[in-house]
């Protein structure tokens, strides 16, 4: 065993016993111990800026006045496909693209471009609520959500609602699934998912959760609801549960009702979360556009 394998080798039980005494001998207070064994926070990505590739996603990040672009790094040929005169004083380098295949990873599809760039500011939950959005329930994988936000714009959706717990953070991975629509559709982050869809209930908003064992399809259940609310007059929000898990029971209970999406096939009864998202909005935006 040479030196280095020794040095990172784990302590053993009894070398963290005898540590712990020398310690209490040394005076250590009982808050002095529980600071020293408390767990160390994790550095969220949310707090650091981070590099945004590919050409819809930096394009999309240029063009949102909210989004803080602190460098473009760019190759000559992506420098000519890109519109930066929004930003006339935006430092830009030029550079190679085996040098933005060391800094991203030489699996990144980067189309040569890379922006160290800001995450966008919090939003959280206000009045007016959108007339159609859609909210996540323990969702924590970076390219479902992406796909997601990236659904939600293609049909007009206000805002994608998840948890700061238990929810994806806005990533470098989440950014480029997205392909800039995490510039154009608010990702909106509650303490509660249950006390928000309470907020939402009182303005009168449709809350469907989808679950594929419910006994009416997504279709049946909006039309009954908003004949029975005339309408939906203050919106439609769906809730989309994890894969595996889906809808955990309270944020279920708290629905104004629950439905299963109407698949033909016989062999599948469900689809990944955010091909579900898809189909959800498709049929629910229906519903919102005839919305008097």
């Amino acid at each position: 065993m040479n030196d280095t394998t020794k040095q990172n080798r784990p302590r053993s039980g009894f070398a963290r016993m005898k540590k712990a005494q020398a310690a209490r001998r040394a005076g250590e207070t009982k808050d002095e111990r529980q600071r020293r064994f408390a767990p160390k926070s994790p550095v969220k990505q949310m707090d650091v800026p981070y590099h945004l590739h590919g050409l819809h996603a930096v394009q999309a990040a240029i063009l949102n006045p909210r989004r803080g672009v602190r460098k473009l790094l760019a190759t000559q040929n992506a420098l000519d496909r890109i519109d930066v005169s929004a930003r006339p004083n935006l430092n830009v380098e030029t550079v190679t693209p085996k040098a933005l295949d060391e800094l991203l990873g030489s699996g990144t599809v980067h189309q040569g471009l890379a922006a160290l760039i800001d995450p966008l500011p919090s939003r959280t939950l206000e009045s007016p609520y959108p007339a159609l959005s859609i909210m996540l329930d323990q969702v924590t994988d970076p390219h479902n959500v992406g796909a997601i936000v990236r659904s939600a714009a293609a049909f007009n959706a206000g805002a994608v609602i998840s948890t700061a717990r238990h929810g994806a953070s806005e990533t470098a991975t989440l950014a480029k699934s997205a392909s800039g629509a995490l510039e154009l559709v608010p990702m909106v982050t509650v303490r509660n998912l249950a006390e928000s869809i309470e907020s939402l209930r009182a303005a009168g908003t449709l809350i469907i959760g989808l679950d594929s064992g419910a006994d009416e399809d997504l279709t049946d259940a909006l039309g009954r609801s908003m004949t029975a609310t005339q309408k939906a007059k203050s919106g439609i929000c769906l809730v989309l549960g994890s894969e595996g898990k889906g809808l955990r029971q309270k944020t279920k209970a708290s629905c104004t009702a629950v439905a299963r999406l109407p698949l033909t096939g016989s062999q599948l009864s469900s689809l990944n979360v955010s091909n579900a998202a898809v189909l959800a909005l498709y049929i629910a935006s229906q519903f919102a556009e005839s919305s008097p």
